[in-house]
């Protein structure tokens, strides 16, 4: 009898459906790496490829064959990939939530609304009119308010993780207008889950008090995290991370809560959403969570997801009716032309450049999240209107439209690479008011807790990157690990061979900084040989956008307060960036026993411990980016900045003196100029422009800040290196001063530091900067060095003396 049992189980379900899902994921996998070969040298994201593997696969094409449908096409298969995209849309969801900036999205809540809901009305519009249509292709009569609002989200969403994805991908997700698109995606499908929800909810009585109920639960959940998350770090105190099976718990929770919405009758992705966000901000939980649900995630959940919406392709019945082909092409052209002209439209009117609105619009036409959802749920309701042949068609609509605006959109950037880089590279070119990206580099722990007292003084309009440099031992090879990002083909595994009990000092660094300044940090780590670090550490400064790099010096303070030399290594590296930075560089040389300290009140004390810090100007493109970084530490209460200008003597005593002018007047030159005196006449106008420049910068920070009483100025007249060594000391004797801030001055001295450079030690710092870091002026202050980003920075005479 078993045997017969056995036999006819065996004839309905002639393979298990775990194991053809399994085989499944495989070649959707091996498939899409495949597509990605080819497609990503042409500008493709890797979503498109994952959906083409899933579309190669599904019954439009290879499942066509009958051993390979009977193989994939299972009842239970179907159930399996159901399950999995439930739990990976929550996952990602709250990992969305756990990365969203809630600082940007408090401040352009309003614009991304505003975007928002100019798309919604008119896709609502065409939903309306597109409705009628249908009901007379498809013959529908009963039950038209749940098809009027299907066929409405389907045009009006806009999927935030396929938003997400996509422009992560294309390198696009730390720009400005990247951001504001995953914003407004993200404020577009909730509010399309919340029409679809108010809508479900005027059903019954019943469904207003689910809908109570999952609030509560949402609330209750949300707190058990916070409490949660400071358990789990208390008790792995000693760890660099929770252990998994924390994580496995949290995760349960988060899953088991979003089931129980969705056995209530609701969408649990804003459930998801909402519990990433608030979560706590900081902390070893949310680190260890970050670590492990962003690798998974990016490289083996989403590209399941988005293969398996390829899969659902299916155009077996459509070709029968011409009608349906139709209606498929009506609906897919109404998809984009609603989305474009509601954006197009409330683009203009906030200003916003064509280009820009373009793009936009494009990115927010994405589909692929809640559209599916809501049509699986239709399914499953058993409408009277249903029928597989319309489920198999609006999922024709979502992919074919994605699969369409995908390519559009990474063409776009790509025609329009130069208008779409990153141009804030300088301090200078930069609004004061505006987001400061910064990119700081710490070796060893010692230099992160220098890095973050830095970054603590440019107020709270900052965005920080701490980035962990760990050198690669030889005969190891390369590795790139981030904590919340990895790109494909990055070593998960390897991570806990590097970095040893830094790591752990580094985490306790940054944890304590965040709490005392409420500044949150996001942290990168990177695994490379010193030869080749700098190649990192300049592509990651092109992909966050940073407007500055700050590097430690190689130097670190001892206990009797003198300098000793690090690894060289430290050094060649920090020379590298130098060279090849995408954007200003800065060189701190912290003294973390007598320099520059947290510029925060004491936790004893009512009253702020204010510091005193130092601008030396003397004229040229690295003091004009010094004292521009210099306006955003003056802002900060804690610290009291004076700027110190050095003006050359000998050139005000020649302004003075009219026989000098008549001379000089009376001198013209005879013939045709020489190739020398070319030259010289260039330098000179060079010279002048480089002086106008200084003077117009100078007088519109003095206007601004010196005469407001928030910047204090002291002027003095020098002419030579002794001199400027001179006022340097006895500036330092009157004023105890625990930060000086001085351009590099790469490109050609000055008069006023003639002579420093006599014994210069490390010239990469220039020659005031080694001055103020070397053990002969032996001052008890950090030193910060600036470099301003130049666009040709060969032309090693762009900069002509000063004075």
């Amino acid at each position: 009898m078993e045997d017969i049992t056995q036999e006819l189980c065996s004839s309905i379900h002639p393979f298990n459906p775990l194991v053809s899902t399994f085989v499944q994921i495989s070649l959707m996998l091996v498939i899409a790496h495949i597509f990605n070969l080819i497609f990503k040298p042409l500008g493709q994201p890797g979503p498109i490829s994952q959906m083409l593997a899933g579309l190669v696969l599904s019954p439009s094409f290879l499942s066509q064959i009958n051993k390979i449908r009977s193989f994939f096409i299972q009842d239970l298969s179907a159930f399996y990939y159901r399950v999995f995209a439930f739990i990976s849309r929550i996952l990602f969801m709250f990992l969305i939530g756990l990365e969203m900036d809630t600082a940007y999205l408090r401040t352009n809540m309003d614009l991304a609304a505003t975007i928002a809901s100019g798309g919604l009305l008119v896709s609502f519009v065409f939903g309306i009119i597109l409705t009628y249509i249908s009901r007379f292709v498809l013959d529908i009569k009963d039950n038209t308010p749940a098809f009027s609002i299907t066929i409405t989200i389907l045009l009006a969403n806009s999927a935030s993780p396929v938003v997400m994805r996509l422009i992560d991908e294309l390198k696009f997700n730390t720009s400005e207008l990247g951001r504001l698109a995953s914003t407004t995606s993200l404020i577009n499908e909730v509010g399309c889950i919340i029409y679809y929800s108010s809508f479900v909810t005027v059903l019954s009585s019943k469904n207003f008090a689910n809908a109570i109920y999952s609030i509560i639960l949402t609330a209750l959940l949300i707190i058990i995290n916070m409490y949660l998350a400071k358990w789990f770090a208390r008790w792995n105190k000693d760890s660099k991370y929770v252990s998994n099976a924390q994580v496995l718990f949290l995760l349960v929770l988060v899953v088991s809560l979003a089931f129980s919405i969705e056995v209530l009758g609701y969408n649990s992705t804003i459930t998801g959403f909402l519990l990433g966000v608030f979560f706590p901000r900081d902390g070893k939980t949310t680190r260890t969570l970050f670590k492990k649900l962003a690798y998974s995630i990016h490289n083996f959940v989403l590209p399941i997801y988005f293969g398996y919406m390829g899969f659902q392709f299916d155009i077996r019945d459509l070709l029968k009716h011409y009608q349906n082909i139709l209606l498929v092409l009506l609906l897919l052209f109404s998809c984009i032309a609603s989305r474009m002209i509601g954006t197009l439209f409330v683009c203009h009117r906030l200003k916003i450049p064509r280009i820009k609105a373009v793009l936009l619009a494009f990115v927010l036409n994405l589909k692929g999240n809640f559209e599916l959802i809501l049509i699986d749920v239709e399914a499953g309701r058993s409408a009277t209107w249903w029928s597989p042949m319309i489920h198999r068609m609006l999922l024709i609509v979502v992919v074919l439209n994605t699969l369409i605006t995908g390519p559009i959109i990474a063409s776009i950037l790509r025609r329009n690479e130069n208008y779409f880089a990153h141009r804030n590279t300088s301090v200078e070119s930069l609004d004061p008011e505006s987001e400061f990206r910064i990119l700081s580099c710490a070796y060893e722990p010692r230099h992160a807790s220098g890095q973050l007292v830095l970054s603590a003084s440019f107020g709270s309009s900052i965005s920080p990157y701490l980035m962990h440099l760990v050198e690669l031992p030889k005969r190891r090879r390369k590795a790139k690990l981030l904590y919340n990002q990895l790109e494909d083909g990055g070593q998960y595994s390897d991570e806990e061979d590097y970095g040893g009990n830094d790591v752990l000092e580094i985490n306790e660094a940054v944890d304590s900084f965040t709490a005392q300044t409420r500044i949150r940090i996001s942290q990168v780590k990177i695994v490379n040989t010193f030869a080749n670090m700098y190649e990192d550490v300049c592509n990651a400064a092109e992909d966050f956008r940073v407007t500055i790099i700050f590097l430690p010096f190689h130097k670190h303070q001892r206990i009797d307060q003198r300098l000793e030399n690090s690894k060289e290594g430290y050094r060649t590296t920090n020379q590298k960036i130098l060279r090849h930075a995408p954007c200003s560089v800065g060189v701190l040389v912290h003294k973390n026993q007598t320099g520059f300290q947290l510029p925060v009140a004491g936790n004893n004390s009512h009253e702020n411990v204010v510091q005193h810090a130092a601008m030396l100007f003397f004229g040229g493109a690295d003091d004009r980016e010094a004292l521009a970084l210099s306006k955003r530490i003056g802002k900060n209460s804690n610290i009291n900045l004076t700027v110190i200008r050095f003006l050359y003597a000998a050139k005000k005593e020649e302004e003075s003196s009219p026989s000098s002018q008549s001379s000089s007047a009376s001198s013209p030159m005879v013939g045709e100029p020489s190739r020398k005196v070319r030259v010289l006449r260039s330098l000179s106008r060079n010279h002048e422009i480089e002086i106008a420049k200084d003077n117009v910068f100078f007088e519109e920070f003095r206007l601004r800040y010196v005469t407001s009483g928030e910047v204090g100025l002291i002027e003095r007249y020098v002419n030579n290196g002794i001199e400027t060594l001179q006022v340097l000391r006895e500036i330092m004797d009157s004023i105890e001063f625990s930060l000086f801030i001085v351009g590099k001055g790469s490109y050609g001295g000055s008069v006023m530091t003639t002579g420093l450079s006599d014994w210069e030690e490390c010239p990469e710092l220039g020659p005031v900067g080694d001055l103020l870091a070397s053990s002969d002026l032996d001052i008890k202050s950090s030193v910060l060095i600036i470099q301003q980003h130049r666009q040709y920075t060969n032309n090693s005479n762009e900069d002509s003396v000063q004075g």
